[in-house]
């Protein structure tokens, strides 16, 4: 059976590269339990090919059995011994039959076991394996790295795995990291015939932390519901799985001593060494007890506490002891953990078994002065379980779950809303959070439902969270683009607003008026609501300072077309949320403010930002979001002329994105500009009209209004007139006050006017004289490239090249080869001979003009360069006319930024 090892790949490379090589060598593989250390021999056994194998393994029985293990793995070949030299077969001989072996003749012994390995390989070549290395005898261990260093002239291949890297020494080791978020997901799929939702894929790769056996137990042990998603999934893997075998037996060969103290510590999670080494000492044990441990490569002991090489490890110690053991060392650190009120009661809450109402309400207590969200969380679920009153139990599961959810831990939030809360007091605010959840990772339209009846059930008891959940419910109908259900969001938060309301529930009254008005083209009124919002977002102070307020006053501020104060307010949610440990809000706070730099023309930046965002999206299960990062990635590969980089991102949204959501329609404006890119004027139209259906309410009204200036440009290549895209923009950018805006309406009906005509060029200059200089460069540089091509073809191309200069300067400047090559391609048609930005001066110059280009890139002048070639400042004047012209720059400030 072909063996597949997921996450692999440069490990088989190499063992693949020592079978197939002419020369001997050896190879060390060292990574933590379920590692794939033992799949990896196999795997190279399979390789063989025509070499013989031996195989052995390192057995914790026969540690104090010196030689032990090399017995076994020479065993088949020693009938061979009695080609070796008396002397060698003599040492051989007497230390396989547990004579030992004096220092003075390990030299010796090693020899011996290259010439007995030397004779088996005559015949063919051979491969021997130890697994375990570190686990048997220290003496096999020591002879064997001895010999590794000495096969380079035997047609031997000696492959040998670890615990740990020490055993390596100086040999070629391979430490085996833990699999990626892909990588665990193609393991989970071999598991079955059906793929887990990418939902559970996820959540067990975290549950199994990466470790590819984790991940097998953890997928053998799932019932068919935990499977397809439908029933919680375990938070670590099973103890009674081949993992937790594994890791049993390596605590068994520890002294209990230090059992005892590794349990603590693994329970310790703070890693507070002055509580690890109180509750050490009222167990009447010492720190120092874990030298073992530590030599088994378990853990580090340092200065500043003990830490596990992987999280794993830690959960690994706790699932697999007894749970009286675990109840004691509990309990011994929650008399150690001194000033802290939430660990203390955590490690005694692990401790105690049924209700205790006392305990509970510690806990909340505790949780609720807590900066840490997962703890907190922790904490909550506990104080549940520990209380007798259901109510109060389902209030305290709903504050877990919000915790959960904030920190990041979708999965987690999930689990803990699966209970049916008590009563419908609790029915409202789970519910909330269950559509916020459903909105940001796998279930928008779901969540305008959910949100609705959340909101309308808290109204009478939390107007604050009545309202964040309608404009929640909001932004889920703009998100799946049925942005006609919007006035029913403006209609019930209007009924929820009050005289006098303080600035954060005013924000999100006037919030929701003004998206309303604006979705549907009422400017006049969503307007002035909208920068109203923007200016409450900026005074929100103390309690009323949240992400989620700042998250709104950013979309305000997009909506309206002020992206420096945009901008601000979405950087400033995303330094609020870090700050507070508020994860869930980081993807679109990142989201937001990659939109504000793509107006402000950073599209270098804004590319970071969404990188940014879609790993946050991603690694706090927030699906939805990372699909509209990867939509915003797209559009801006697309825009660079990046098609390969585009077309990967739209690959990696998939089918998953519902036609007439965001992120499906950022993947067509994204394939619109690279077919009008490409010349395919009428599919670019196509596409990009049919990004929305204007006058309906359907569809992605606001990412067409962004992608309009795109269409017009394709559309009017064809002679076709977009009116009602370009209608709907010019209403917007008329209501606001942004140059920019303005620039790209005047620039769409420059395109749509006659050639040549006074029209065409009366508003391309109103877009040029309208385009913010300081921002905003590349759409600039775009409408000097058509406004150079329309007096090009207007026969003025002395006019023309001035204009084409410019763009083809930025376009290089900014990184955008392919616009920069359209303007030369412009400029060689108006004239001018301009080489590729492509080329490096060094191919488009000759030696001498490529010397005194450098010159003055240095800062020469020309008299300077003269003197020090012993030429003319005539020749020189000469010859700089001809690099200028060959390499299209204009002045010596262009010649120098090309050089730099």
């Amino acid at each position: 059976m072909q063996i597949t090892l997921r996450g692999r790949d440069d490990e088989c490379r190499a063992l693949r590269g020592l079978l197939d090589g002419p020369a001997g060598g050896a190879l060390l593989f060292h990574g933590e339990p379920g590692s794939g250390r033992s799949a990896l021999l196999a795997y190279a056994r399979q390789h063989a090919g025509e070499r013989a194998v031996l195989a052995g393994a390192g057995l914790a029985d026969e540690a104090a059995l010196p030689y032990a293990g090399l017995q076994r793995l020479l065993d088949p070949v020693l009938d061979r011994a009695g080609a070796l030299p008396e002397r060698q077969r003599r040492v051989l001989r007497r230390v396989l039959t547990g004579g030992g072996c004096p220092d003075a003749q390990r030299l010796t012994l090693a020899t011996a076991v290259l010439g007995l390995l030397a004779v088996a390989a005559h015949d063919r070549p051979l491969l021997c394996t130890m697994d375990d290395v570190d686990a048997g005898d220290p003496q096999t261990a020591g002879t064997l790295a001895v010999v590794a260093r000495r096969l380079s002239r035997l047609p031997v291949a000696l492959v040998l795995t670890a615990a740990g890297g020490a055993a390596a020494g100086d040999l070629p080791a391979h430490r085996l990291r833990p699999l990626d978020e892909q990588q665990c997901h193609a393991l989970l799929a071999d598991r079955r015939s059906a793929p887990p939702p990418a939902t559970v894929a996820a959540g067990l790769a975290a549950a199994g932390g990466g470790n590819p056996q984790a991940l097998v137990d953890l997928a053998d042990a799932l019932t068919p519901g935990q499977w397809h998603g439908d029933e919680p999934l375990p938070t670590a893997p099973p103890a009674d799985g081949a993992l937790g075998a594994a890791y049993r037996a390596r605590l068994d060969r520890l002294p209990p001593d230090a059992r005892r103290v590794l349990l603590l510590a693994a329970l310790d999670r703070d890693g507070d060494p002055a509580t690890l080494d109180r509750a050490a000492r009222a167990a009447g044990l010492d720190v120092e007890a874990l030298a073992p441990a530590e030599a088994a490569g378990l853990l580090r002991a340092g200065p500043a506490g003990v830490t596990f090489p992987h999280p794993l490890t830690r959960t690994m110690i706790e699932i697999v002891a007894p749970l009286a053991d675990r109840r004691a060392a509990h309990l011994l650190l929650a008399r150690a953990s001194g000033g802290r009120p939430l660990r203390r009661a955590l490690h005694r809450a692990a401790a105690t078994d049924g209700p205790d109402p006392a305990l509970a309400a510690e806990l909340e207590a505790a949780a609720a002065g807590a900066d840490d969200r997962i703890e907190a969380a922790a904490a909550l679920r506990r104080a549940a379980e520990l209380s007798d009153d259901p109510a109060r139990a389902a209030a305290r599961t709903i504050a877990a779950a919000r915790c959960a959810w904030t920190a990041g831990r979708a999965d987690q939030a999930r689990r803990l809303l699966s209970a049916p809360p008590a009563g419908p007091a609790g029915t409202g605010p789970a519910d909330l959070l269950r559509g916020e959840i459903q909105l940001r990772c796998d279930a928008p339209s779901t969540a305008v439902a959910t949100l609705l009846a959340a909101a309308e059930a808290v109204a009478p008891t939390d107007r604050g969270a009545a309202l964040l959940g309608l404009v929640r419910a909001g932004e889920a109908i703009c998100l799946t683009g049925d942005h006609y259900r919007y006035a029913e969001v403006a209609r019930r938060a209007r009924a929820l607003r009050r005289p006098g309301d303080p600035p954060d529930v005013e924000l999100l009254t006037t919030f929701a008026a003004g998206v309303g008005a604006t979705l549907r083209g009422d400017h006049e009124q969503g307007g002035p609501a909208l920068r109203r919002v923007v200016v409450l977002g900026g005074r929100l102070t103390g309690p009323a300072l949240t992400p989620a307020g700042l998250v709104c006053a950013a979309v305000a501020g997009l909506l309206v077309a002020v992206d420096g104060a945009a901008h601000r307010l979405a950087d400033r949610a995303v330094e609020l949320a870090r700050a507070r440990g508020e994860r869930s809000v980081l993807p679109r706070a990142l989201e937001l403010r990659a939109v504000a730099e793509y107006w402000l023309g950073r599209h270098a930046t804004a590319t970071e930002t969404a990188h940014e965002g879609l790993r946050e999206a991603r690694a706090t299960g927030q699906w939805t979001c990372a699909r509209v990062h990867l939509g915003i990635l797209a559009v801006l590969a697309a825009m660079r002329a990046d098609r390969a980089t585009s077309l990967a991102r739209i690959a990696e949204i998939g089918d998953r994105a519902a036609p007439g959501s965001r992120p499906y329609a950022y993947a067509q404006w994204a394939l619109g500009v690279l077919d009008l890119v490409d010349g395919r004027h009428a599919d670019a139209a196509t596409r990009l009209a049919s990004l929305a259906r204007t006058g309906t309410g359907r569809g992605q009204v606001l990412v067409q209004v962004m992608a309009t200036p795109y269409l017009v440009e394709a559309a009017a290549h064809d002679g076709r007139r977009p009116a009602a895209a370009l209608a709907v923009f010019d209403r917007w950018a008329s209501s606001t006050a942004s140059p920019s805006r303005r620039a790209l309406s005047a620039r769409c009906h420059a395109l749509l006017a006659p050639r040549g005509s006074a029209e065409a060029e009366r508003e391309f200059r109103t877009a040029l004289r309208l385009h913010p200089t300081d921002t905003d460069r590349f759409e600039r540089a775009r409408t000097e490239l058509l406004f150079g091509r329309e007096l090009r073809r207007a026969r003025r191309p002395r006019d023309a090249r001035a204009y084409l200069h410019r763009a083809r300067e930025t376009f290089t400047l900014l990184g955008a080869t392919v616009w920069a090559e359209r303007a030369g391609a412009e400029l060689r048609a108006a004239g001018e001979s301009v080489g590729s930005p492509q080329q490096p001066p060094a191919q488009l110059l000759t030696g001498q003009q490529l010397h005194i280009a450098q010159l003055v890139a240095e800062g020469a002048t020309n008299r300077e360069i003269a003197t020090r070639m012993s030429l003319s400042t005539r020749t020189i004047d000469h010859h700089l006319r001809n690099i200028f012209h060959r390499l299209g720059v204009r002045s010596r400030t262009e010649l120098a930024r090309l050089f730099a």
